[in-house]
């Protein structure tokens, strides 16, 4: 493994940590192993279907369908959070009484007519 000096301002990132990184178990490298070759298996068996020259049907990627329907069906994943609530008020509630107010004001400092 390199040698990983910190920086001053930044913690050791948990992957580099030496305690964590090499006192894994056995049942627990044999576990991470084990993912790491089914990975493997399932990319290079996708790139073969990828590449094959004499393919005439699509190819579909799980992934890419969970994530097109996640993108067009929005309001069914939705949870509210402060974050949304937050970003909800400042953009949709905000505006509307910024808006009444510049109109209402415009309308009480109105000038009298000159020319009448």
């Amino acid at each position: 493994m390199a040698d990983y000096r910190e920086a001053p301002l930044a913690t050791r990132p948990k992957t580099l940590d030496p305690a964590e990184y090499f006192n894994l178990s056995l049942n627990q490298r044999r576990a991470e192993e084990e993912r790491a070759g089914l990975r493997a298996q399932l990319k290079r068996q996708y790139q073969m279907q990828l590449n094959n020259p004499h393919r005439k049907e699509l190819i579909e990627d799980p992934a890419l369908t969970r994530w097109v329907y996640a993108r067009t069906n929005p309001y069914n994943h939705f949870r509210a959070t402060k974050k949304t609530s937050l970003l909800g008020g400042l953009f949709g509630v905000v505006p509307l009484f910024v808006l009444y107010y510049v109109l209402k004001t415009d309308r009480e400092e109105k000038r009298p007519c000159i020319y009448s």
